[in-house]
């Protein structure tokens, strides 16, 4: 039976080329709000081009994209922002010399009431009680807030980055190898940050090489193969073999089995 929700984002028949390459070729698939959504494949498998264009940073040749069931074509990354898609890619975008709060609020900076305001004064104590509060909010428990970014672990910072995009996404959230370069107690409270992204309601879209990670958290898989669409399936479908196979395209190769008499 098809499903008859409303997806938070859907794209449609995108292609992309650079020159002669066709980087994305005919690329559909659908993420629902309270879904994560593996988006798995080799090195130039064309999944980085893939999200530059649902986030806006590239437009597509053809195809379209759809946030809840509305049309969109970006000019800018500022219009995919304005329709609730955030994006987190592998450099997370922090300033390591400013504090939480101010990262969290970097380019939609609080500004103080009054005439300080419209001198551009902003309101630092607003933003750090605030940003403590939506990190709070998906499970992100950080030291105090006056400390720097720099003075935070690896897995903090990236917690902080994905706390980020998730307190000012309203529909989706892309997250590019958030995992990648954490130790194993750092990734699984990035894991639990993804988790609650999903309990409050938004499509998660995570990019990951960690086959284990994406096994473990998402509800489905989208394998890209040379810019197509390969494989979009349950993630309950695949093992950690069958998912490697299918990114290599090893499962085109193998011999179907031989019938038993």
């Amino acid at each position: 039976m098809a499903d008859e929700r409303v997806p938070a984002l859907e794209v449609r028949g995108i292609n992309k080329y650079y020159g002669g390459v066709h980087a994305l070729s005919d690329v559909s698939f659908r993420a629902y709000a309270g879904e994560i959504v593996g988006l798995v494949g080799d090195n130039g498998a064309g999944k980085s081009t893939l999200i530059k264009v649902i986030s806006g940073a590239h437009e597509p040749d053809t195809g379209e994209i759809y946030v809840d069931g509305q049309r969109h074509h970006w000019r800018s990354p500022l219009e995919a922002i304005e329709a609730g898609i955030e994006t987190l890619y592998q450099d997370s975008g922090l300033a390591p010399d400013l504090t939480i709060g101010s990262n969290v609020f970097l380019g939609r900076e609080k500004m103080r009431r009054g005439l300080l305001g419209r001198l551009g004064f902003v309101d630092q104590r607003a933003m750090e009680r605030e940003a403590l509060e939506d990190l709070k909010k998906v499970g992100i428990s950080v030291p105090l807030s006056k400390r720097t970014v720099a003075e935070l672990s690896g897995g903090q910072r990236q917690a902080v980055a994905i706390g980020r995009a998730i307190s000012w996404a309203r529909k989706v959230i892309l997250l590019d190898e958030p995992t990648n370069n954490l130790g194993a107690r750092q990734a699984i409270e990035v894991l639990d940050v993804m988790r609650s992204a999903r309990e409050q309601g938004l499509a998660v879209i995570f990019i990951s090489h960690t086959l284990p990670h994406v096994l473990e958290v998402t509800d489905r898989i989208v394998v890209m193969r040379l810019g197509r669409v390969v494989r979009d399936a349950p993630t309950s479908g695949f093992t950690a073999e069958n998912l490697l196979a299918t990114i290599t395209g090893l499962d085109e190769l193998r011999p179907p089995p031989t019938p038993t008499a």
